[in-house]
């Protein structure tokens, strides 16, 4: 589990095929160097195990599934990345709780400047647009981020001169692919009131599919 709440950025060494995953090996400098085997880390916000730790550097496996998911098999060496270690019990949470299991991609749409800030709009698919609402959380490329706005398959962020520093995020163009997760507390909601009603529906949950089944 991690909070969206990047620790330093890192860069891809070799980009490796292997039975239709990658195994990724990274060189970072992290504020805590005592790195495991075995140790979960978040790589542009997807959640990896570190399989071999080679002097500054390590490596992760990432499986045909994280692949299909999310942005890692289109990197390259020399690529910079987003890490973040796993949250310890007991810290605070200062962003958001974020599982590192990518939901999907989306792109970057636009860009500006807005006084010191950097507001970015993205589009995504519209089966993950519809877990998103204003002033919600949403995590893009392991970033916690707030949602100012968003509608139909776009949503806008704002992003502070700090974490524009402190992760890849400055740096995103138009075009950009970008690993998106979503909220996991809409993803689950969604599903229980699916149980509840016996829907077979694929189509989510909005207002109409409330009222039916009695909700409103």
């Amino acid at each position: 589990m991690f909070t969206g709440l990047v620790e330093t950025t890192g860069t891809i060494l070799r980009l490796e095929r292997a039975d239709r995953g990658l195994h990724l090996t990274l060189r970072a400098s992290l504020e805590s160097p005592d790195l495991k085997i075995g140790e979960s880390i978040a790589v542009d916000g997807v959640c990896l195990t570190v399989v071999s730790l080679q002097g500054d550097a390590f490596t992760v496996d990432v499986s045909e599934e994280t692949v299909s998911r999310s942005t890692l098999g289109q990197r390259r060496p020399g690529d910079e990345v987003n890490l973040e270690r796993a949250l310890r019990l007991g810290d605070r949470l200062s962003g958001h709780l974020v599982s590192g299991h990518a939901d999907g991609t989306g792109r970057v749409a636009a860009r500006q400047r807005r006084g010191e800030s950097l507001v970015v709009k993205f589009e995504i698919p519209p089966e993950l647009s519809r877990y998103l609402i204003e002033k919600g959380s949403v995590a893009v490329n392991g970033v916690s981020l707030t949602v100012n706005r968003c509608e139909g398959r776009q949503f806008e962020v704002n992003v502070v001169p700090h974490t524009a520093r402190a992760s890849t995020l400055g740096n995103l163009k138009v075009g950009d692919r970008v690993n998106v997760e979503v909220d996991l507390i809409g993803k689950y909601v969604e599903k229980f009131l699916l149980q509840r009603s016996g829907s077979q529906s694929t189509g989510g949950v909005d207002h109409e599919f409330l009222t039916r089944h009695g909700f409103l």
